[in-house]
C-alpha cells in the first residue's frame, strides 16, 4: 500500500469517527490528513508529509477555535426572535398585581405577564423580551 493510500484511509477513518461522535475537530484533523495524502501524491518525503498533516490539521483546529470564540453566543430559544416571532411585540398592561404579575390580551387570548428582573411595575406599553410557557416576560416600552 502506498503512503498516499495510508493517508487517505486514515482521513476516511477520521471522517467516519467524526460522523459517529459529532466532534467537529476530527473533521479538521481529517483535513490535515487529506493534505498529507495530496503531498504524498506530489512525491513529498514522509517527514514533509507529517509536517503538512500537522500544519493543516492543527492550523484548521486553531482557526476554527478562534472563529468560534469571536462569535456571539446565541440567545436561548425563549428569548430569540429568530425562533419566536413574538419577541419584540408590544402589549398593553393596564394593571399589575402586588406580586409583580399581570394579565394582557394578546393574540386573542389572555396571557400572564411578568416584568424583567429589577424593573418596577407601571401600567402602559411593554415589549416582550422572552416567553416561558404561557407567560410573557416584558419590559417597559420607551
Amino acid at each position: 500500500m502506498t503512503q498516499s493510500s495510508i493517508w487517505w484511509v486514515m482521513a476516511g477513518g477520521f471522517v467516519a469517527i467524526e460522523l459517529m461522535t459529532g466532534t467537529f475537530y476530527l473533521l479538521m484533523l481529517a483535513l490535515g490528513l487529506t493534505a498529507a495524502a495530496i503531498a504524498a501524491h506530489l512525491g513529498a518525503t514522509l517527514t514533509l508529509q507529517l509536517v503538512v498533516a500537522a500544519v493543516f490539521g492543527g492550523g484548521s483546529v486553531v482557526a476554527w477555535r478562534s472563529y468560534r470564540r469571536r462569535q456571539t453566543t446565541a440567545l436561548p430559544a425563549s428569548a430569540n426572535h429568530d425562533v419566536n416571532l413574538d419577541i419584540g411585540e408590544i402589549v398593553q398592561v393596564d394593571t399589575w398585581n402586588a406580586d409583580g404579575t399581570g394579565f394582557v390580551k394578546y393574540r386573542g387570548t389572555n396571557w400572564s405577564v411578568t416584568l424583567v428582573a429589577g424593573a418596577t411595575p407601571s401600567p402602559g406599553k411593554h415589549g416582550i423580551v422572552e416567553i416561558i410557557g404561557n407567560r410573557l416576560i416584558v419590559k417597559r416600552y420607551p
